[in-house]
């Protein structure tokens, strides 16, 4: 079989394309604030001097109560929220918000674990 070099361009690309759809490393606990920013840092905000965005700022949220930050405006699931922020109740509520408040406003999800722990590890660094 004679392979033209159309046939070859061809073939390389395909190579290229196959290369560019495999999967991302596992993010570390040090890419959590490269996350973060990545992820969460369009609607929540890490510093409570910034002006609150969408959600509420995640400074210190780890030990917090749900539903209680002065000066946002929470759905009325939040509002009868009757537990506090601590890694297992971050974790599921970035898995599926939904399942921990139906009704929330907040439409991410993530599934990957480890992108789950290193954002939550940054989280716990700004307590």
């Amino acid at each position: 079989m004679r392979m033209t070099k159309l046939s070859g361009t061809w073939a390389i690309g395909l190579g290229f394309c196959a290369a560019a759809q495999m999967a991302l490393p596992a993010a570390k606990a040090t890419d959590g604030p490269t996350l973060f920013r990545q992820q969460c840092a369009t609607c929540h905000t890490t510093k409570p001097s910034e002006p609150v965005r969408q959600g509420p700022s995640l400074f210190r949220i780890v030990g917090r109560p749900a539903g209680k930050v002065d000066g946002f405006h929470y759905s009325a699931g939040f509002a009868k929220a009757d537990f506090v922020w601590d890694e297992a109740m971050l974790d599921a509520w970035l898995a599926n918000p939904q399942a921990i408040i139906p009704g929330a406003n907040m439409a991410y999800r993530q599934p990957k674990t480890e992108t789950r722990a290193a954002i939550i590890a940054y989280l716990k660094e700004l307590n």
